[in-house]
This record gives structure tokens, sequence and C-alpha cells, in this order.
């Protein structure tokens, strides 16, 4: 069978937020799982960003991400060729690439015509995990991840708004909210 690539990213921001357009992504985690959300590989990398280098209090305090792992990071161009080389061993088994909401496939988007490159992910079906389980669960509006997963009898394992163990979590919820069998 095929797998899912689950994908969790931290960006700048401060308190109160910044729109989607102002943020840049300082890390970004991935978990490639099976259908039943066992983690067969998985990458994480820093990020440094050019806009707004220096990381701001609550940006910090937030995900737990100190100023000298963005400031000794690659950019995103270069951080993203690393992912998409990694992501290259897998591609052929690859059913569809999965985030909790939608803000991380905005950011990719933003951010691979900021810095002008491609990506395989492009070309492979999103899907928001985030709405997948609100309709599988008959919730009235999504959950957060946290949320979620005390819905199903879980608790958030690892340190919440890191990316990789973000997107670990996710993937913990993929097979409560796909189909049986299917995408």
């Amino acid at each position: 069978m095929g797998h899912w690539l689950v994908i969790d990213l931290e960006a700048t921001t401060d308190d109160g937020g910044w729109p989607v357009t102002e943020m840049e992504i300082i890390e970004i985690g991935a978990s490639l799982v099976t259908r039943e959300g066992r983690e067969v590989d998985h990458f994480q990398r820093f990020v440094r960003p050019r806009r707004r280098p220096q990381l701001t209090p609550f940006c910090r305090e937030l995900t737990h991400i100190d100023q000298a792992s963005v400031d000794s990071a690659e950019p995103f161009a270069e951080v993203w060729a690393q992912f998409e080389h990694w992501l290259g061993t897998h591609q052929a088994q690859l059913q569809a690439w999965v985030s909790w909401g939608d803000y991380d496939r905005k950011q990719l988007l933003q951010e691979w015509q900021l810095h002008q490159v491609g990506s395989v992910l492009a070309q492979v079906p999103h899907i928001n995990l985030k709405q997948r389980f609100a309709k599988a669960r008959h919730l009235q509006r999504p959950a957060g991840l946290n949320s979620a997963l005390q819905l199903a009898g879980m608790h958030f394992n690892g340190q919440q708004h890191r990316a990789l163990e973000d997107a670990r979590n996710t993937a913990r919820l993929l097979p409560l909210s796909l189909p049986p069998g299917g995408a």
C-alpha cells in the first residue's frame, strides 16, 4: 500500500499574529506514515528566515525554537532542496500529503513562489485532515490538534508547536479520519 506524508510548519509570528503573507517558515517537520499512522521515515530541519530574521519573544516562547537554531540554519530554498531529495526516495509510494488545516499548504505555496522553487508536492493531492477529522466525527466545527487528540482518547506526545512533533501527532489521527480503504 501507499504512504501519506504529514507535514507541519512553524513560522515567524508575533503576539496577535501576522498575516500569512508576512510569515516565513522557520521549521519543517514531516512524518511519512502508513495508512494506519505508523511512521516509516521522517524529516526535520530549521530554516533561516530572511525578511524578519530576528524571532519575536512570542514566537520563541510559542515554538520553543531558539534564535541560534534559525541563525545557524540554511535558507528555505536550500532546506527545501534537501526535503525534495529526501522525499524522492519515497515518491513512488506517496498517496497524498496531509496537514492539520490549510495553513501549511498555503504557506508552502507562498514560499515556493517567493523562492522560485518547484515541488513534487504540487502534483500530489493534499488532504486537510482537520476538515476530514471534523467530518468523520460529525463535529459542528473543526477542532484544534490537541482537542482532536483528546476527542480520540489520546494525549499529545512531545512539545506542541514543534514541527515534527505536531506532524507525528497529526499522523496519529490519520487512520480515524480517512474513509475505509481510501483517501
